[in-house]
């Protein structure tokens, strides 16, 4: 007789009370709110995609991820209605029929079969934890349940649920149970995966598949007997649910982005989900990457890794160090902020400005020969000479003699102010001008600035200020004409992969800092720039340390396991031509500096200068183009005659000997003007025509 009287009168007090809170529920309400705000969540860094990098732990030490219905799988939430709560969309907050039947069982059976709780009695259980169960904190819980249901939406209730549900362990929440278990975002679920989390919340910790794997199994099997039972699934998805394996071990949530994760809390400490443009897939190839060439170089050495989207500016992957948490790398600087020598990464935009002056072409000849200049002599990295050679084997091999030679002859400030304005300042010792050292890397910038410089080279000439932040706005401007990008992003296709590195449409620049102390590569197609660093943070040598043999490697491995399609580089400008020596103008076959030509001769002879048009003046002509434009007046000053003219790097018709001449513009837009006298002097300015 006792035997069924307990449950029966808990069934008929619990309709009563029931009854009595519905009738008094405005008084109840305003007496005794349920407490409802929102749950302390685990602060957030995500991809561009909203992809988890990067988590903080809440206050009290849980995972807990903020879950809308959108983000869950829709087959997931069906199995956990149909098995947890079948009429949830129908009942108030408490299931009168489920209770009874609860009841029943009790009295059948002797021992509870299945519980009467809703998923809203079971959220009041979560928001105002029992410290044990009884016949009062049920009840409470359907008061607060009824409480719930009339101040959330059913929609609100269960993401409040799938928010706060117990997985195991620290782990709270569909989200922080999908990433530990399965390292997926609970978008897509199998069969298997979806029944196991709808089996863990009533006994987590018996049930976690780490510790429990074979209670766990069954568990599931009886959630998808139950869907079967239901008509849910049928039985042959609920046979390939069986199949699906059951998790052996906590898997740790994602860790990405280490560096950029913690500026980015560090800049907003009261956000709790801050997004950065970062590619989650981008980033975890190069942080493979990065880590397995660290393990191949040694243990002190690191390597860090920026990759820009050359349009956008928008950092798709930053990789500060090759280990955050590895001591002897010191894995906690980020390296791609350090300011380091850039060795000879800068020759390029050297080389840009000579072919915008109109200096020279790829096929001009130029002295690779021990000079002194002003006292200063450089020396190429294998202390040998070339002699004479082309322009483009110049570049592609790296010569430094060349290259201080060009330098030389516009002089390192007009270096250093175009990059200014692509937004990287140059760092000199306090109170020093910039000088020829620049071209083998005596000046600092860091590998972010280097990348910033090179998207110029890969986007025509402009270059774009770089960054993580979605909402920053990136300023742009033109480092080099599009024609002078154009020759020298071919000269730096050409260069040749290193060694066991496939073939792939890249151009690349590589450069050792002084004492074997940094190795860099630089690269980039039609889209994309890669940046590379190889060294020790701490600035020791390291002998035989090298850009093409250490970074070069690592920059085509980035490349090929970024998982971005690769994209042409861009075609070739309007009058951009690969022209043979032959063909050329004679003042650009051979390169002489008017400096060396007149210390040969003796003459102390003003340089040419232009005088009209100014350098950046507007110049407003017909709107006709070409033979119909009205042609503009050059003039200048100084220079030996015979002069050459050039325009956008193309000659104009034959060498004058006066100092004026004209030219018609091919349309509206910026152009460079060049003049070269008889001693290979230059002088130019750069104009818009409107």
């Amino acid at each position: 007789m006792i035997r069924w009287k307990r449950p029966v009168l808990a069934l008929a007090l619990t309709a009563l009370v029931g009854t009595a809170a519905l009738g008094g529920l405005g008084a109840l309400d305003r007496a005794y709110p349920p407490p409802l705000d929102p749950p302390a969540t685990s602060v957030e860094v995500v991809d561009r995609d909203g992809a988890l990098l990067r988590a903080l732990a809440t206050p009290e030490g849980a995972w807990r991820f903020k879950v809308s219905l959108g983000d869950v799988d829709p087959h997931f939430t069906q199995m956990l209605i149909a098995y947890e709560d079948r009429r949830f969309q129908s009942h108030r907050g408490i299931d009168l029929l489920a209770l009874g039947r609860a009841a029943m069982q009790f009295v059948t059976n002797g021992r509870i079969v299945s519980g009467g709780s809703t998923i809203t009695m079971q959220l009041a259980r979560l928001i105002e934890p029992r410290e044990q169960r009884s016949l009062g904190a049920k009840l409470r819980q359907m008061v607060r349940a009824v409480q719930i249901e009339r101040r959330l939406s059913k929609d609100e209730i269960l993401e409040r649920y799938l928010t706060l549900a117990p997985y195991g362990g620290n782990l709270e929440g569909i989200r922080a149970a999908t990433l530990a278990w399965f390292g997926k975002e609970p978008k897509r679920l199998g069969l298997g995966q979806a029944a196991l989390l709808v089996s863990l919340p009533q006994l987590p910790e018996r049930r976690r598949p780490d510790r429990n794997p074979q209670a766990a199994g069954l568990a599931r099997e009886r959630v998808l007997d139950r869907m079967v039972d239901s008509g849910v699934l049928d039985t042959r998805e609920a046979e390939r649910g069986r199949n699906d394996p059951v998790p052996q071990a906590r898997l740790a949530l994602p860790f990405l982005a280490a560096h950029a994760a913690e500026l980015a809390l560090r800049e907003a400490p009261d956000e709790t989900r801050l997004q950065l443009t970062i590619s989650r897939q981008v980033q975890e190839g190069l942080e493979r990457v990065a880590r397995d060439a660290a393990a191949r170089l040694g243990p002190r050495l690191s390597v860090a890794m920026v990759m820009a989207d050359a349009r956008t500016g928008d950092i798709v992957a930053e990789v500060g160090s090759a280990d955050f948490f590895d001591e002897r790398r010191f894995g906690w600087i980020d390296m791609t902020r350090v300011v380091r020598s850039p060795g000879s990464t800068l020759k390029p935009f050297i080389y840009g400005l000579a072919f915008e002056e109109g200096m020279v072409a790829q096929e001009t000849i130029i002295e690779d020969r021990p000079t002194t200049f002003g006292g200063y002599r450089p020396k190429n990295f294998d202390l040998a000479y070339q002699g004479d050679v082309s322009v483009r084997t110049a570049l592609q091999m790296s010569l430094n003699v060349p290259a201080v030679r060009l330098l030389d002859a516009f002089g390192p400030a007009r270096l250093t102010t175009r990059f200014r304005h692509a937004g990287v300042s140059a760092r000199l010792p306090r109170g020093e001008a910039p000088g020829l050292a620049i071209a083998l890397g005596g000046v600092g910038l860091t590998l972010r600035d280097l990348v910033q410089l090179y998207t110029g080279l890969a986007n025509r000439g402009v270059a774009t200020a770089i960054g993580n932040t979605p909402e920053e706005t990136r300023s742009s401007a033109s480092i080099l004409d599009a024609r002078a990008t154009w020759q020298v992003a071919d000269m730096l296709a050409g260069i040749a992969p290193p060694d066991g590195a496939a073939q792939r449409s890249i151009a690349y620049k590589t450069g050792t800092s002084y004492g074997y102390r940094d190795a860099w590569s630089v690269g980039f197609d039609g889209r994309h720039v890669l940046g590379v660093w190889v060294g020790r943070p701490d600035g020791a040598a390291v002998p035989g340390l090298s850009g093409y043999a250490s970074a070069a490697p690592i920059l085509f491995d980035g490349f090929a396991k970024s998982g971005l399609p690769v994209t042409a580089l861009p075609r070739a400008p309007a009058g951009a031509l690969r022209t043979a020596r032959v063909d050329l103008p004679v003042t650009q076959r051979r390169f002489r500096s008017g400096r060396e030509t007149l210390e040969q001769k003796g003459i102390a002879e003003p340089a040419p200068l232009i005088v009209f048009p100014p350098e950046g003046a507007r110049v407003e002509l017909a709107s006709a183009a070409g033979a119909d434009a009205m042609p503009l007046a050059l003039k200048l000053q100084g220079g030996r005659a015979p002069f050459r003219w050039l325009a956008n790097g193309r000659p104009l018709d034959g060498l004058s000997r006066r100092r004026t001449t004209q030219w018609r513009p091919d349309g509206a837009g910026f152009s460079t003007l060049t003049v070269i006298d008889a001693f290979g002097r230059t002088a130019s300015v750069k104009i818009f025509v409107e």
